[in-house]
C-alpha cells in the first residue's frame, strides 16, 4: 500500500485518522523528529486544541522550519482543524504565538451571542467557485455534503481576498458568519472540518487528496439547492449505555429511570436488559445516518487494570468502521489502578483518545467539582477533570452529562435554587419546581440546581452539556422543553437533549420549541421502534436541515 506522513505533535484522536487513511487505501508512516520530514512525500498535520499550545509545540519540537521548507518543494500537504489554522498568521486565541503565516489572516472567535460556541456539527464546505460557470470543486468536496466541525475560532470568509491569490475556498455559514471550510493552492490543502469524522463524504475529501485529485466536475445533482443545503444541520445522536450482564458479556442495556433489570423476574430472573452487541449496534447506527455515537459506560470494571478496560477495545473496533464521533462516559476520573498506581483523570482520558474517543462525559464528577467551584467563591482550582481534560485537548473533548429531577415547591420564596413556574403541575397541585442535581446514575440528591451546574462547568471549560432528566427516563413521552430552554438561557456551550425521545415526533418537536443543539435516541433506536434514518426522514420532510448519509463508495 503506498504511505503518507503523519505527524502527531499534540494529543487527539489520531487512530480515527489513521483508521480513515487505511480505509480509502493508504499506509501511515509517522514523522517522530524534524529530521524525518525529510522523507516524507505527502504530510498530513492534524491538530486538536489551543492554537497556542499546538503551535508552540511545533515550534519547540523544530517542526515548523522543515514543515516550511515540505511545502515550498511543492511536495503535498494537508492541514486538519488546527492543521489549517498553523497556516495563517496567527489566532485571537493566543495573539503571542505566531502562524505559519502562509495565508495573510488571523484566526477569530465565533460570535456567541446569538448562537453556541464551540461550534460543534455537521455543516457545509461549498466552494466560493460554484456561482461562475465553472461547475467544478476542489478535492472531492460536494456542496450538498456535510462536514464534521468542531472549532471556536475560524477564519472569517472575506469575498475575493484570498481568490484573487490563487487560493481555492470552500465556506460554511454559522449564523450570520461564513468561514473558511477548507482551503486549496498547489500542492497545500487544509480543512477545518475533520475528514476523518466526517463519515464517506470525509473520506473522499481524504482519498482525493491522498490520490492528487484536485479537480473534479460536478454532477448536475450535486449543485442542487444549494441555498437550501448550506449551514449547521440538526445533529442526531444514538447513546448506547453499556455494562456487563450476569454472564459477564458487555451488552447494551437501556432502563426506566435507570433501572436496567427485567421487570418480569418469573421468566427472566430480573437479568440486565440485553438489547445487542456495542460494536455492531453502534456501526447500524453509523449506516442509517447518526450523526455521533455516544457510549456510556454504567459498569465500573472496579477489578479491571486501567488499561484493559473492556470499553477501550470496544472504541478501538468501532473507530475501524465508523467515521463520525464518539463519546465515551463513565470512569473518566482519578482513579487507583489494580497495581495501586495513582492514574489521573487525564490519562484515563488520554487513553480514551488514544482508542477512538473523540470527547468525555464526565457525571459525577462534575456535580462535585460544581460543588467545590462555589464553595470557593467561583474560583478555579485548574485541578478538576475538567479543566485538566480540556486545557489538554481543548473544551471540545469534554462532554459534562448531567442528571436532574424536578423538585416542586409552592413558590420561589421557598427554595434558594432557581426556580421556573412549569406548564405540569405534580399531583399536589405545585406549579413551580426546580432542577435538582444527582449523582451516581441518579441514585443520590446533591444541593445543587442544574443551572448552577452548567454555569460552573461551562466556566471550567466543558464544550457541551449532555443534559438528561430523571423524570423522563424511559418515558417515551418526549423531552423535558422547559428544562432545557432555562438551561439553553443560562450558558453558549451548545446542549444536547436527553432523555423521554420516543417517536420522531419528539425530535421535531424539541427543535422547533428549544435552541438546543443537539437531540439524543437511545431505547426507540435499540428496540427498533424506529431508526435514526426514520427520525432524519421526518426532520427533513418537516422543513429541518439535517445530514444525510451517503453511499459507501
Amino acid at each position: 500500500m503506498p504511505t503518507v506522513h503523519l505527524l502527531d505533535y499534540v494529543a487527539g484522536n489520531v487512530r480515527s485518522l489513521v483508521n480513515a487513511i487505511n480505509k480509502v487505501g493508504y499506509e501511515v508512516e509517522w514523522i517522530r523528529s524534524p529530521s524525518d520530514l525529510k522523507n516524507a512525500e505527502k504530510l498530513i498535520l492534524p491538530g486538536v486544541g489551543h492554537f497556542g499550545h499546538c503551535l508552540s509545540q511545533l515550534s519547540e519540537g523544530g517542526y515548523l522550519d522543515p514543515i516550511r521548507r515540505h511545502i515550498a518543494s511543492g511536495k503535498p500537504f494537508m492541514g486538519i482543524c488546527v492543521g489549517l489554522q498553523s497556516l495563517f498568521e496567527g489566532s485571537e486565541e493566543d495573539s503571542d504565538v505566531p502562524g505559519l503565516g502562509l495565508i495573510p489572516m488571523r484566526m477569530q472567535k465565533f460570535n456567541s451571542d446569538s448562537k453556541s460556541v464551540p461550534h460543534i456539527g455537521w455543516n457545509s464546505a461549498i466552494d466560493t467557485r460554484l456561482e461562475s460557470a465553472e461547475n467544478q470543486s476542489f478535492y472531492g468536496l460536494i456542496p450538498n455534503s456535510k462536514y464534521y466541525y468542531v472549532h471556536s475560532y475560524a477564519a472569517l470568509y472575506t469575498p475575493g481576498l484570498l481568490e484573487k491569490d490563487g487560493w481555492s475556498v470552500a465556506t460554511a455559514t454559522y449564523g450570520e458568519e461564513e468561514f473558511i471550510g477548507a482551503i486549496a493552492r498547489e500542492n497545500i490543502f487544509a480543512t477545518q472540518f475533520h475528514p476523518e469524522k466526517s463519515g464517506q463524504a470525509g473520506l473522499r475529501t481524504l482519498s482525493a487528496f491522498l490520490n492528487g485529485d484536485r479537480f473534479q466536475a460536478l454532477t448536475p445533482q450535486a449543485s442542487l439547492s444549494l441555498d437550501k443545503k448550506n449551514g449547521l444541520t440538526r445533529r442526531i445522536i444514538a447513546c448506547l449505555d453499556v455494562r456487563t450482564n450476569d454472564s459477564g458479556d458487555l451488552v447494551v442495556t437501556k432502563g426506566d429511570q435507570y433501572d436496567v433489570r427485567e421487570k418480569d423476574g418469573v421468566d427472566t430472573g430480573g437479568q440486565v436488559r440485553n438489547l445487542g452487541k456495542p460494536v455492531d449496534m453502534a456501526k447500524r447506527y453509523y449506516e442509517q445516518g447518526a450523526d455521533e455515537v455516544t457510549f456510556l459506560n454504567i459498569t465500573s470494571f472496579r477489578n479491571c487494570p486501567v488499561a484493559d478496560a473492556p470499553m477501550l477495545e470496544i472504541l478501538r473496533r468501532t473507530s475501524e468502521t465508523v467515521f463520525v464521533p464518539l463519546t465515551i462516559g463513565g470512569g473518566i476520573r482519578d482513579t487507583i489502578d489494580t497495581d495501586g498506581t495513582h492514574v489521573s483523570a487525564l490519562d484515563v482520558a488520554t487513553m480514551y483518545f488514544k482508542s477512538g474517543a473523540d470527547k468525555v462525559s464526565i457525571g459525577s464528577d462534575a456535580v462535585i467539582a460544581a460543588e467545590e467551584y462555589y464553595e470557593e467563591g467561583e474560583k478555579l482550582t485548574g485541578k478538576t477533570a475538567i479543566e485538566s481534560i480540556s486545557k489538554a485537548y481543548g473544551n471540545q473533548a469534554v462532554v459534562v452529562s448531567v442528571d436532574p429531577k424536578r423538585v416542586y415547591v409552592d413558590s420561589p420564596d421557598d427554595t434558594n435554587h432557581h426556580t421556573i413556574r412549569t406548564k405540569y403541575p405534580n399531583a399536589a397541585g405545585q406549579t413551580f419546581c426546580w432542577y435538582q442535581c444527582t449523582i451516581k446514575g441518579g441514585r443520590e440528591s446533591r444541593d445543587l440546581d442544574v443551572r448552577q451546574l452548567a454555569k460552573a462547568v461551562e466556566a471550567m471549560g466543558a464544550g457541551e452539556l449532555l443534559l438528561n432528566c430523571i423524570d423522563k427516563d424511559g418515558s417515551n413521552s418526549g423531552f423535558d422543553l422547559e428544562l432545557i430552554n432555562d438551561v439553553k438561557a443560562a450558558i453558549k456551550i451548545p446542549v444536547i437533549a436527553s432523555s423521554g425521545a420516543g417517536n420522531p415526533e419528539h425530535f421535531a418537536e424539541v427543535f422547533q420549541s428549544t435552541t438546543t443543539d443537539a437531540a439524543l435516541g437511545a431505547g426507540m433506536f435499540h428496540r427498533g421502534e424506529y431508526t435514526v434514518s426514520d427520525v432524519k426522514r421526518h426532520l427533513d420532510n418537516g422543513g429541518f436541515l439535517v445530514r444525510r448519509p451517503e453511499v459507501d463508495n
